[in-house]
């Protein structure tokens, strides 16, 4: 059962060295600014739980995985200050995704778009279902998936963002989605996945947690100048959702 909270939801449960992250939105699992920040701080927090040792990153209920940022809070923008504030929630949560010493496992049960698309690259290893398809329609509204952008890139590659960015209303099925590096798996249910994952973590939360720390890091060489990189990307989409070009756009999208 999916939340009707406005300002979303965020739960964990810690459970035999294993932390399991869930967010909800009533908005097919969106993101407003203040759930962006819970999350963020959550993984900031689970870096420091020497009881954990792997994470799951979950969304509520069984279709959308994330539709990306809040629309209303995108349309809202009205000064380059909110514009930046606004697309640094992404860049934080990412950002605070990079640092974690934890492996963080994703569980993609249904679509996912923009923002959503950039939290599963930024996952260490991801299960998806068949109903798992992606979208980056950032260019659609007269922005571009610019925050984002470094995570798919290190998880895909240049081609596949270029391919996701340059044609922004067309999805890209789970399988696409395996074949290019976003996901490991891909299941034909949701129990089938769910199954897998159980086993997945079990296996993760019995190896040695400093094996597991320095293998993350190994991954994410290269990455050191995100903090700086992701803040400056947020501020260019900020001022591009200032722009009439792209305040039109939203209306009619809005319509």
């Amino acid at each position: 059962m999916q939340t009707s909270r406005n300002n979303g939801s965020l739960y964990t449960k810690i459970e035999n060295g294993i932390a399991h992250v869930e967010f909800g939105h009533p908005a097919s699992n969106s993101f407003v600014s203040e759930l962006l920040k819970r999350l963020t701080t959550e993984f900031e927090k689970l870096s420091e739980d020497r009881e954990v040792s792997v994470i799951l990153l979950k969304s509520e209920g069984k279709r959308a995985f994330c539709a990306g940022a809040s629309f209303d809070e995108l349309v809202a923008i009205s000064n380059l200050e909110e514009g930046k504030t606004f697309f640094s929630g992404f860049a934080h949560v990412i950002n605070a995704m990079r640092k974690c010493p934890k492996p963080i496992l994703g569980r993609v049960q249904g679509k996912t778009v923009g923002g959503g698309v950039g939290l599963a690259s930024a996952c260490d290893y991801v299960h998806a279902t068949v109903d798992a398809a992606i979208k980056l329609s950032e260019i659609a509204v007269g922005i571009g998936p610019f925050v984002i952008a470094p995570a798919v890139e290190r998880k895909m590659g240049k081609a596949a963002l270029a391919e996701l960015s340059f044609y922004p209303t067309e999805w890209k099925n789970a399988y696409w989605a395996k074949e290019k590096g976003l996901y490991a798996k891909v299941y034909d249910s949701i129990a089938e996945m769910d199954k897998e994952i159980e086993i997945h973590l079990q296996k993760l939360s019995t190896y040695n947690p400093k094996a597991l720390s320095k293998m993350k890091s190994v991954l994410w060489e290269g990455t050191e100048t995100w903090d700086k990189l992701l803040s400056e990307r947020a501020a260019l989409s900020g001022e591009l959702a200032l722009s009439p070009h792209t305040k039109k756009s939203l209306e009619a999208f809005k319509k």
